[in-house]
C-alpha cells in the first residue's frame, strides 16, 4: 500500500485484509475458465486450448485409414 492509500475503507473494512484474502482464495475467474478448457475440452473455450488441431486431423486421418486397410 502507498503512503496516499487509505487502510480502511469508509465503513471501517481493512483493505489490506481483503486483498491479503483475494490472493489467497483460489483461481481467478480467467484461471478458472483456462483451467476448466484445457481439462475438460470445454466448447468455446478453444482460446486457451493448447491443442494442435492439424495433428489430431492428421491422427484421425492415419485412425481411418487404418481401419479400412
Amino acid at each position: 500500500m502507498g503512503k496516499d492509500e487509505p487502510k480502511f475503507t469508509e465503513v471501517g473494512t481493512d483493505i489490506e485484509a481483503i486483498r491479503e484474502q483475494a490472493r489467497r482464495s483460489g483461481l481467478s475467474y480467467n484461471e478458472a475458465i483456462e483451467w476448466i478448457a484445457k481439462t475438460t475440452g470445454g466448447r468455446g473455450t478453444n482460446v486457451y486450448s493448447d491443442t494442435n488441431v492439424e495433428a489430431v486431423k492428421k491422427q484421425i486421418e492415419q485412425s481411418e485409414q487404418a481401419k479400412r486397410h
